[in-house]
């Protein structure tokens, strides 16, 4: 049982928060593994529901343990996918065919599904025209979709090509072939040559709730990326937004 020390100057729920973290990084509960009840808790301790409830919730904003309604709280049986920046769009994998995401979980040993949800030709909005350089009004490529790894939503993410670079290609459909759009960029002629990522950290929209299948208090990384080709020209622009529970941001930088 989880054991609590009445003279730590720690808040009670921190404390137990603190040992059942410990449990879990030290595999005392597996993954998988059911949490003691809020019941059990709180009968052990004498403590308050709310009490307990603000201990599991801070494990779970962690992205430690999930809440099932009706059975209750356990360990997460995955964990978060290393998002290498400085690999996943390395010109090897596109050789390979596969894009940025399907090498990702290749790599972390996963099943990669992606969902299209639209591919529209439309006007660009006022922010995207800046990230891309167009002017106002100009017609973009968009393609939505929703990324996942073992059936379980990891990610949003729309995409912007001008149209000028999408049309009479494969990125206009919604298989856009091997190695994805940044494929069919360079067989245009479009070499790429570097990319940009601005990330920020918010809360979900209930939409975004939804659709990623968040816990309560699980916040998203939003990354803007934007594609350059040798000519420094922008060719897309995607903004992703990423469940933060189910991701670990890893970027290597240069030192000189």
């Amino acid at each position: 049982m989880v054991a609590i020390d009445p003279t730590s100057d720690r808040p009670v729920f921190k404390q137990i928060a603190d040992r059942l973290r410990a449990m879990i990084l030290s595999g005392e509960l597996a993954p998988g593994a059911q949490l003691p009840s809020e019941q059990e808790l709180m009968d052990a301790h004498g403590l308050a529901r709310g009490t307990v409830r603000q201990a599991v919730n801070l494990l779970r904003g962690e992205g430690l343990v999930r809440t099932e309604h009706g059975r209750g709280t356990f360990v997460r049986d995955r964990s978060p996918v290393r998002r290498l920046a400085h690999d996943r769009f390395a010109r090897r994998h596109r050789d390979r065919g596969r894009a940025a995401y399907l090498a990702e979980l290749d790599a972390e040993g996963r099943v990669a599904n992606v969902e299209v949800l639209e591919v529209a030709r439309a006007k660009a909005p006022d922010e995207v025209a800046v990230w891309l350089q167009l002017d106002v009004g100009a017609e973009v490529l968009v393609r939505r979709r929703r990324y996942l790894a073992d059936e379980e939503p990891m990610e949003l993410a729309t995409s912007y090509v001008p149209w000028s670079l999408a049309e009479g290609t494969q990125i206009t459909e919604a298989d856009t072939g091997p190695g994805g759009i940044y494929a069919r960029l360079e067989e245009r002629a479009h070499r790429l040559k570097r990319f940009s990522e601005e990330v920020t950290a918010r809360m979900p929209t209930l939409d975004e709730v939804r659709a990623l299948g968040l816990q309560p208090g699980v916040p998203v990384f939003r990354v803007v990326r934007i594609a350059y080709d040798a000519d420094e020209l922008p060719v897309e622009a995607c903004d992703t937004v990423m469940a933060a529970d189910r991701y670990v941001l890893s970027y290597e930088l240069p030192a000189h």
